[in-house]
């Protein structure tokens, strides 16, 4: 049976998403494969790219950076987090993606974006970690207001999590069927109702089917959390989220606020390790009704 890990995104509280999988790296915790939503792609590929400390590091390092991000960029580019910065100087230059480790890597790694023309989730399927890959990357961290419409394979993509925030119910129908599942939101958090409908309405006008899925939004995250609770209850995830509330906003820069979160991650990590390698041990000789089912 495969064993996967399923990423939430959440902007900057993915540092704490960071924490986890630094943690699970230097402990040679792996999985058969990941899909990363949002923050959950853009800093778990990092994963398969077995590159530890380098989603922490980058961003305490250029976060001020204008080039970065900032309302700036937002004016100049219709891009809050700059593309040419972000997903080419940065992983290309002054802090490389090891492309070449992500594609000897046998583990899958799949993103998820939204498709503004339907209002449905999109899944990709990683393998260079380079050029459109990258393309998919930045799609599926798209956030609405905030970026531009990414065009790609004939899609044109925002952000994974309109869509599909936690893809557990997609992961299991492709075979990974025993998760482990890294939130960034605590276990008191239910989505509420986004108050900016109206400003989607307006700015989405063309996309009228993204618009819709946004304003449904906060019903398919808490659907999808008791997906998650049931999955746990059953045995088949091992759920990791945020020992306590995250603060800080989606797109804070501070350094310091960042390592706190980071350093949240890591201590939630450690705490879960006996749990972790358990849950992939016995992964390897369980059974699921659904595999017997469809053989």
């Amino acid at each position: 049976m495969k064993t996967g890990l399923i990423l939430e995104g959440g902007a900057m509280r993915g540092m704490y998403t960071a924490g986890v999988l630094d943690v699970m790296m230097e402990n040679n915790i792996w999985v058969d494969g990941a899909v990363g939503v949002s923050a959950g792609a853009v800093f778990g590929c990092n994963y398969k790219s077995k590159q530890i400390g380098r989603t922490i590091r980058y961003n305490k390092k250029y976060g001020r950076d204008p080039r970065y991000a900032g309302f700036h960029s937002l004016l100049k580019t219709g891009d809050y987090f700059g593309t040419e910065f972000c997903y080419h100087e940065i992983p290309e230059k002054l802090d490389p993606f090891d492309s070449e480790t992500f594609q000897k890597n046998p583990a899958e790694f799949y993103v998820v974006g939204t498709d503004v023309t339907t209002g449905k989730a999109v899944y990709h399927k990683c393998t260079t970690g380079t050029d459109k890959d990258l393309e998919w990357f930045r799609a599926s961290a798209s956030m609405p207001l905030l970026s531009n419409i990414v065009e790609v394979d004939g899609y044109k993509l925002l952000d994974g999590g309109i869509a599909d925030s936690i893809p557990l119910e997609w992961f299991r129908s492709i075979g990974y069927r025993r998760n482990i599942i890294i939130l960034t939101r605590d276990k008191t958090y239910h989505k509420k109702k986004n108050k900016m409908i109206p400003l989607f309405k307006t700015l989405l006008h063309k996309y009228p089917e993204v618009a819709k899925a946004m304003k449904q939004r906060h019903i398919m995250y808490n659907e999808e959390l008791r997906l998650v609770e049931e999955q746990e209850k059953a045995g088949k995830a091992l759920v990791i989220r945020p020992s306590e509330p995250i603060t800080i906003s989606r797109t804070e820069n501070d350094p310091e606020k960042l390592e706190e979160v980071y350093q949240l991650g890591r201590k939630d990590g450690i705490a879960n390790l006996k749990k972790m390698r358990t849950f992939i041990r016995t992964a390897k000789v369980d059974s699921d009704p659904l595999d017997v089912q469809e053989k």
